[in-house]
């Protein structure tokens, strides 16, 4: 599974929740729902009387959902891969998976190349127990100036990120 699905899940079951209540909420208002009488509220009598009140209230309410709206848009968007530059390149990825073949617990490597300008950009994380030096040391002798000739030229420029787990 995706690292992202854990994010989509969630964000379906918040939207689903929300259109189950906006609809119930609107069949209620609309008088549709059988068995409840014509004059049922939504809510309380004093908590309406309480907002009509306050006029700035309504705007204020609205505008809370506005940005709740945009947020819960934002995340949506990150969590499709929207917000990521860049494209990935198997090529890249493959070369780098071989070349730090012997380094136990490597679980994410990649390679993308980002922009007009065809920046190159590599991303591993390996574990603690591994030897980083020796890591950084194959990464910048070996395998960074081959993943940099196969995906575009030697004057590419590259930035190597590694991530080393607890």
């Amino acid at each position: 599974m995706r690292q992202y699905s854990g994010n989509r899940v969630g964000l379906a079951v918040v939207g689903a929740l929300l259109l189950v209540l906006g609809g119930y909420a609107w069949l209620r208002g609309k008088d549709k729902l059988p068995g409840l009488s014509p004059r049922a509220k939504i809510l309380p009598d004093r908590t309406a009387q309480a907002i009509a009140d306050q006029p700035w209230a309504l705007w204020a309410g609205a505008f809370v959902m506005l940005v709740l709206a945009l947020a819960a848009f934002r995340w949506l968007m990150l969590c499709l891969g929207w917000g990521r530059h860049g494209v990935r390149n198997g090529t890249g990825t493959a070369m780098l998976c071989i070349g730090l073949k012997d380094i136990d617990g490597l679980t994410r490597a990649s390679a993308r190349v980002v922009g007009d300008a065809a920046r190159l950009r590599i991303s591993l994380s390996c574990p603690s127990s591994a030897d980083v030096g020796a890591v950084v040391h194959k990464l910048d002798k070996e395998i960074v100036g081959r993943i940099r000739r196969e995906v575009r030229d030697d004057e590419v420029g590259t930035v190597v990120r590694v991530h080393v787990r607890r």
